[in-house]
């Protein structure tokens, strides 16, 4: 392979397949008033799905890696997106909450795994040079999911019922086992190296802040995100989540680009800027309840958010070498774990004082704000990209 070629046809895979983890994770935001009624459950009670399902992977990420990280990794994905196949499988046929839940908690456990190995892997089978901008292209799947999967299948959900969306999920996972085995390539399965190091020297201590901003971002994110739709309801725009979500998601993707070009030459502005960004969404939604500055608001919210998880991936990439598995597994513990509690959080304000709910979601945004603007960070070419202080 030429060392300025990447290896598209993998890479594309590894794209559908975060693309899926990405509509399966997010799905219930989009359909939460219609598994509301169908469930004889409140929004906020179903908004716990999503609250599990992060819980879930925030838990297991780490355990799960390490448990997994000796298999082979073209059949650990295989196995991952079987998981998807039959978990969205039992969610689109159950007529019981709980069971529903069960199949949750799974998915959520696959999910885990997933983001882990397929920022790694997408990397690993790159050229050293291209590595940064594989991972781009893998992780699209999550901006790529945003604008067009999560609109599409809420789309679907509102015209034809919400267990129509889930089986859809499952369909589309069919294929995509069949493209991964004919054009992933086998790696091999390395562990980190042995050699000694110094605390100081440790790229571990470098992880302390970067985790930081993963949970805050993460956290004041979906404190809103999971319950856009009652948020627009109450603004008498229920009308608009799924326009919304469309603006939201085509920005998302233009999101991904500017990072992808920005992140090597300005790290720290990266990092600063998608939370300052994604503060001035939120804030921006909840100053109108018209629809021009509503859908204007998601998009600027949506560009910021784009590039997010790949920025936050790549700096973990690069401060942990050869431990990159392992850092990855904590900083998808550190994601999730906010989605979950900002899911729990976003309920409990959306029960007890609804209005406050952007207000509270930008509030905690300042936090990845002021930690990332005060990181020390060198261009890339160094050893890491991130040295501690």
């Amino acid at each position: 392979m030429p060392v300025d070629r990447l290896p598209l046809r993998a890479l594309l895979a590894f794209t559908l397949t975060v693309l899926l983890g990405c509509l399966t994770e997010v799905l219930p935001a989009g359909l939460l008033l219609g598994m509301s009624e169908d469930l004889g459950v409140s929004p906020s009670t179903t908004g716990q799905l999503v609250t599990v399902y992060a819980v879930t992977t925030a838990v297991t990420a780490i355990p799960l890696t390490a448990l997994t990280s000796r298999l082979p990794r073209k059949r650990v994905l295989v196995a991952l997106v079987l998981g998807f196949v039959v978990t969205n499988l039992v969610i689109a046929v159950s007529p019981w909450y709980s069971v529903i839940m069960g199949a949750r908690v799974v998915s959520g456990a696959v999910t885990g795994v997933m983001w882990s190995l397929v920022a790694v892997y997408a990397m690993r089978i790159a050229p050293p040079a291209l590595a940064g901008r594989a991972l781009a292209v893998a992780m699209a799947g999550t901006p790529v999911g945003f604008a067009a999967g999560v609109p599409a299948a809420t789309a679907l959900g509102e015209l034809v019922g919400w267990r129509w969306s889930f089986a859809a999920m499952a369909l589309i996972a069919v294929p995509l086992l069949f493209w991964i085995l004919v054009v992933v390539p086998p790696i091999q399965v390395t562990t980190a190296g042995s050699g000694r190091t110094t605390p100081a020297s440790s790229p571990w201590a470098g992880m302390r802040p970067v985790l930081l901003i993963v949970f805050a971002y993460s956290l004041g994110h979906n404190v809103l995100y999971t319950y856009l739709g009652p948020a627009l309801a109450r603004l008498g725009r229920e009308n608009l989540v799924s326009t919304a979500l469309l603006a939201f998601g085509a920005a998302a993707v233009c999101g991904i680009v500017v990072v992808g070009s920005a992140l090597d030459r300005y790290p720290r502005a990266v990092l600063a800027w998608c939370p300052a960004l994604t503060a001035a969404g939120i804030v921006s939604l909840a100053l109108s309840d018209d629809a021009g500055p509503i859908l204007l608001a998601s998009a600027l919210w949506g560009l910021a958010f784009g590039g997010a998880p790949t920025a936050f991936q790549a700096v973990t990439a690069l401060v942990a070498g050869r431990s990159a598995d392992r850092a990855q597994s904590l900083t998808i513990a550190a994601w999730n774990g906010a989605v979950a509690a900002g899911a729990a959080l976003g309920g409990v304000v959306l029960n007890h004082a609804a209005p406050a709910l952007p207000w509270t979601a930008a509030v905690l945004l300042a936090v990845p704000i002021l930690t990332a603007v005060r990181l020390p960070l060198s261009a890339r070419g160094t050893d890491h990209a991130l040295v501690s202080e």
